[in-house]
């Protein structure tokens, strides 16, 4: 491993990324340490590891908070490799091997996720005293997987040569065909936004797998269904943060189009069903029709909420974290008592409404400004 490489990396991303959430450690600092009495502090979090290491709901809803936060560092990182003023790494960092890169992002997301990764252990180690196994495994490999998805997606896009201006080959070859406007933001994503597609993909396969394993006793009940489903829609909530971003930046012109209010709401509802095409067809192939079109019916809704949102906020990553830990958190009792019809209801109704109000003005909020 290149020390020097190391070393460079963590001046420009490890000392930035903990000076720009200094505001957010201090609050669950004060949060996890300054909300408990310091004589019970000890005997506190040893009983929230231990209902960590032994619950498979608790579990989740913690491995749910460590998803986003590595979204948090992995939108903070990749943003400052894409900045002006660290172009210069194109021409010095490409120069290692990329396993030597990769090694050296290891340890800048290492690092990152340290505060993440020592309660982790800790819960690891307090579990395992008690004769838990399988739980502080699951945690140990669950860290490990984001931390070296950080380290390869860094990796990939410090490596990404710049594209010719021509396009890819089917590309080019799609460009005689006529694009419907709700799957601009698709030849998007395939044409610029493969890696994080990709990676969404892949971490809504892991966490079907995980929760159909963890709750291999109950796997006919709806609720755990609804459970893999709310995380789904949690996975894909950087797609749709880039999608909002997309319109944005490049659609702006459709805003002068005469459609109306519910038409473009009706283009999100298509872009949405599009990305969410290779999870349709797991709930088809797993439940009858009726269940697996009102679960597919609540990732798409919760997908077009978030995108509603982000036209009422901005596109603020930080503000749009804490709406999602929030928003995750509650539909998730909602789901526990099997309201998802009221559910998809309440979420098109209100994202309906959001995008209403906040037309055109999101493109005076854009960074929360």
């Amino acid at each position: 491993m290149s020390k020097a490489l190391t070393y460079v990396f963590v001046r420009i991303f490890v000392n930035g990324f903990y000076q720009a959430h200094a505001g957010l450690f201090l609050f669950f600092f004060l949060f996890m340490i300054g909300a408990v009495d310091p004589a019970q502090l000890l005997n506190y979090h040893k009983t929230l590891m231990l209902a960590l290491v032994s619950s498979p709901v608790m579990l989740l809803l913690v491995f749910a908070v460590w998803l986003l936060y590595a979204i948090k560092s992995v939108h903070y990182v990749t943003g400052q490799i894409n900045a002006p003023t660290q172009q210069f790494l194109y021409y010095s960092a490409v120069s290692f091997s990329k396993q030597e890169q990769f090694k050296s992002w290891f340890t800048i997301q290492s690092i990152i996720f340290l505060p993440v990764t020592l309660y982790g252990l800790l819960a690891a180690g307090v579990g395992l005293s008690n004769h838990q196994y399988l739980l502080p495994l699951l945690i140990v490999v669950y860290l490990l997987l984001l931390t070296a998805l950080g380290a390869w997606i860094y990796t990939i896009r410090l490596n990404r040569l710049i594209a010719s201006n021509n396009g890819p080959a089917w590309l080019q070859w799609s460009s005689g065909l006529k694009k419907p406007l709700f799957s601009l933001y698709i030849y998007h994503i395939l044409h610029q936004f493969k890696l994080p597609f990709i990676i969404t993909k892949a971490l809504s396969w892991l966490i079907i797998a995980s929760i159909f394993w963890l709750f291999a006793d109950v796997k006919h009940d709806a609720r755990v269904a609804g459970m893999a489903v709310l995380a789904i829609g949690i996975a894909h909530a950087i797609l749709v943060f880039e999608h909002q971003k997309f319109e944005q930046v490049y659609l702006t012109w459709v805003r002068n189009f005469p459609y109306a209010y519910i038409k473009r709401c009706v283009f999100a509802a298509l872009t949405y069903s599009l990305l969410l095409l290779p999870e349709a067809v797991w709930l088809l192939s797993r439940f009858n029709i009726p269940l697996a079109v009102n679960l597919f019916l609540i990732a798409l809704s919760m997908l077009m909420l978030l995108h509603a949102l982000l036209s009422y906020i901005g596109l603020n990553m930080d503000k749009y974290l804490q709406w999602l830990m929030g928003l995750f958190i509650l539909l998730f009792w909602i789901m526990m008592f099997k309201l998802t019809w009221p559910l998809i209801a309440c979420n098109v109704l209100l994202s309906y409404w959001l995008f209403r109000q906040n037309y055109g003005r999101d493109l005076q909020v854009v960074n929360g400004k």
